[in-house]
């Protein structure tokens, strides 16, 4: 059995998860499903797939994290806080989460170039281990006890009250940052959406590029995405976010979208969400067996993505488990977020080199940021 790779997921909601779904994600996988078996207040009660203990099985030793909380003025479609200062104050507490991990020593933020390669270098010459069971299996591989590695990011920037809150942000660490969800937002409109980018949104851009934040493209509606590029000359990736082409509607990248981001330098991370993976996914209604979907589905996307860029530099992981959905909505063989390990063989099948694996794995988001951190 081949060692387990490292890897970099650039998109996890380990804070929302902890807050709004109350989920103590120091306990084992099992512990939180039983504990959550007799709730019925949302559909994902006790099919969640993220917690510590996994993340460290599975050697994602390093990850994007998010803030989020939506702003919904009266009569707003979603669901949200009703001020930006009401949702500025979600952020912080989701913030609050991250510096109590911190300091029990679960958690390590990441800002800058050099406190990444100190953070790869302790996971990278760190052995997976030698014993504990992996998809069920007894091997020689245990989960390593290393601190996970967190990048700080905001996912729809609603909460933004003013500039000064990004400065604010910034030098709390925040380093990514991604204008819309779904829906209208203040800065910019998202997922089932439209129009043009608003002016507020110009300033955020011009503000973020000043202040060295990385712009998520993920989200943004189609004539935002197009304003944003006009506007905003600085890094850019797209963190969790498929293709139009292989799952049709306006959440995934049409293809001139993909050559876009990557003609900039980006790199885009595949999602996990069967609603992004398979046609046709009806919503609160569909099931992963009415697709027979399975991991290697994922392989259709990545693949299309490196036919259009030419190489495997350009795609990396940014699964988006446990982000409002779990196992209802993931593929049948991804019971755990430690079950991305069954992916490098898929990969190997399909005539991926070892280089272009650990790249997708960990090593293009990587070289992203220090390209983008020198």
């Amino acid at each position: 059995m081949n060692d387990p790779v490292f890897i970099f997921d650039v998109h996890l909601d380990l804070s929302m998860n902890a807050l709004e779904w109350n989920r103590d994600l120091r306990w084992p996988l099992e512990r939180i499903r039983r504990w959550e078996l007799s709730m019925k207040d949302r559909i994902d009660r006790g099919n969640n797939t993220v917690c510590l203990p996994e993340m460290r099985r599975g050697r994602v030793g390093l990850c994007v994290a998010t803030q989020i909380a939506r702003y919904s003025p009266y009569f707003h479609a979603l669901p949200g806080w009703s001020s930006p200062e009401q949702a500025w104050a979600q952020t912080q507490g989701q913030l609050a989460w991250y510096r109590a991990m911190e300091e029990v020593g679960e958690l390590v933020q990441i800002r800058t170039r050099a406190e990444l390669e100190r953070h790869l270098e302790r996971w990278l010459k760190t052995p997976p281990g030698d014993s504990s069971p992996l998809n069920g299996v007894s091997s020689r591989h245990k989960p390593s006890t290393l601190p996970i590695g967190y990048i700080l990011s905001l996912e729809g920037a609603d909460s933004i009250v003013t500039l000064k809150h990004l400065e604010r942000s910034y030098a709390d660490g925040l380093r990514a940052v991604g204008p819309a969800h779904y829906g209208p937002g203040r800065y910019a409109h998202g997922t089932d959406a439209s129009g043009p980018l608003p002016a507020a949104g110009k300033d955020l851009l011009k503000e973020m590029q000043r202040l060295g934040i990385i712009l998520d493209v993920t989200h943004l509606c189609d004539e935002c995405f197009w304003d944003a590029l006009d506007c905003y000359q600085g890094p850019l990736w797209a963190s969790h976010q498929n293709c139009r082409t292989l799952a049709p509607w306006n959440r995934q990248f049409a293809d001139d979208q993909i050559k876009a981001v990557i003609e900039r330098g980006g790199v885009l991370g595949m999602a996990f969400d069967a609603i992004m993976m398979v046609p046709g996914w009806k919503h609160k209604q569909s099931k992963p067996a009415d697709f027979q979907l399975k991991i290697e589905r994922i392989c259709e996307h990545i693949d299309h993505i490196c036919q259009l860029a030419g190489n495997a530099k350009h795609v990396g992981i940014g699964t988006d488990l446990d982000g409002g959905y779990g196992t209802e909505q993931t593929p049948l063989d991804l019971n755990s977020i430690a079950d991305l390990q069954s992916l490098p063989a898929l990969l190997r099948k399909r005539g991926y080199s070892a280089e272009d694996i650990e790249g997708i794995f960990w090593r293009n988001f990587v070289d992203f940021l220090r390209r983008t951190w020198e």
